[in-house]
């Protein structure tokens, strides 16, 4: 091994166009057994001293490009279709696809939330129907939403407007099936009064007057007075629009089983979306 360095001329491509530039000299390291680094005889790339380890694989190499690895599946769907052409495994994802999202919003519908249109005005002001219906007030029939499992945690309230199925006997006597929409007036227990005072009714639960400021005086029902006795686990029903309503003052009491959710929403018209 030389016991001294030398001056030498950086080594540099031989095909490059600056190889005929003057570079600056430097030092080169003293002499010893390892291979020189060198460029390929074509001139296009740099040669790692033989004896080398190879690059790692995620730099290119004269091999060709890295091969990544190749996962056999994307998705669970994949292992029943795999043998099937292209255009049939699209299909079929397409059809997945569709029949789980109906079944998601079916599922909503169900168990969290549902539609309902009023087509009565059995609600009125309250929750408005379209016209040319009677005692109707708007243009476009209300729509709403009802909580389907608010009642798994707590009890129907006073006050609450619902959605419930028709009991046999409203059928009968309303002359319509399917779901009413209507206030919860009387609870399990309640003595329930419709009371006539100066020509209008008034309800009282208990000997004691309810206030309904959602009662238009122009809607209340003009009598006779009655008084009813709610049943555990039954409720007492009632229209805002107490002059045009069929509810349990002509078909008796609603068992809690028959309850579908309480209304929470308007979503249409636009004008009339609001909570309650």
């Amino acid at each position: 091994m030389a016991a001294r360095a030398r001056k030498v001329r950086a080594v540099s491509n031989p095909n490059d166009p600056l190889r005929r530039l003057d570079v600056p000299e430097r030092e080169e390291a003293p002499d010893s057994d390892e291979p020189e680094a060198r460029w390929s005889t074509d001139g296009d790339r740099y040669e790692p001293p033989a004896g080398w380890a190879a690059p790692p694989r995620s730099v290119p190499t004269s091999e060709g490009p890295e091969q990544l690895p190749v996962h056999e599946f994307h998705h669970p769907l994949d292992r029943v279709t795999k043998g099937l052409p292209r255009r049939a495994r699209i299909a079929v994802d397409w059809i997945v696809t569709i029949v789980g999202a109906i079944a998601i919003v079916l599922a909503i519908k169900a168990w969290v939330v549902n539609p309902y249109r009023i087509p009565s005005s059995s609600m009125e002001p309250t929750l408005h129907c379209a016209r040319p219906e009677s005692g109707c007030e708007a243009r476009f029939s209300d729509r709403v939403l009802a909580n389907r499992f608010i009642y798994r945690f707590e009890s129907p309230k006073r006050g609450d407007v619902i959605v419930f199925n028709v009991p046999p006997e409203a059928k009968v006597k309303c002359g319509a099936g399917g779901t009413f929409v209507k206030r919860i007036i009387g609870l399990p227990g309640d003595r329930v009064q419709d009371r006539v005072i100066h020509g209008a009714g008034y309800i009282f639960i208990n000997g004691q007057k309810l206030d309904e400021p959602y009662i238009q005086q122009s809607r209340r029902d003009v009598g006779p007075t009655k008084t009813w006795r709610v049943p555990q686990g039954d409720y007492f029903m009632m229209g805002d629009n107490r002059a045009s309503s069929c509810d349990s003052r002509s078909w008796g009491f609603l068992p809690r089983s028959d309850i579908i959710g309480k209304v929470f929403m308007t979503y249409w018209p636009p004008n009339r979306i609001s909570f309650r």
